[in-house]
């Protein structure tokens, strides 16, 4: 797996690449993201164009990173997101708590004017 960030305005995407799970990647995502939180970047959009599988580890770390962004009043938003994610998403009953996207354009737009 692999992670690079972009800052684009006042958004940092995060565009990750390959399967995120316990044992590919999650402690590299898990790390991105609180490092992200801690140094301010809370308006994001995680790009999961190249990601095909997420489990349930790489979930819970996807529901941290969340949680941490909303509470600093930021926000967390989903771009491209391929199918067995999506069908996780739907299982799990969390597609209502991400805003997904599928253009990095429209991602970038809802989060309004830059602050």
């Amino acid at each position: 797996m692999t992670i690079s960030e972009r800052v684009m305005g006042d958004v940092t995407v995060v565009d990750v690449a390959g399967r995120i799970t316990v044992q590919e990647g999650v402690d590299a995502f898990r790390e991105t993201l609180r490092r992200l939180v801690r140094d301010g970047h809370v308006r994001l959009v995680l790009n999961f164009r190249e990601v095909p599988y997420i489990d349930s580890t790489a979930l819970g770390q996807l529901i941290r990173g969340y949680t941490s962004v909303t509470r600093k009043g930021g926000s967390l938003k989903l771009l491209e997101v391929q199918p067995k994610v999506h069908h996780l998403l739907v299982v799990t009953k969390l597609l209502s708590v991400f805003d997904l996207f599928d253009s990095e354009g429209e991602a970038l737009k809802s989060f309004g004017a830059a602050r």
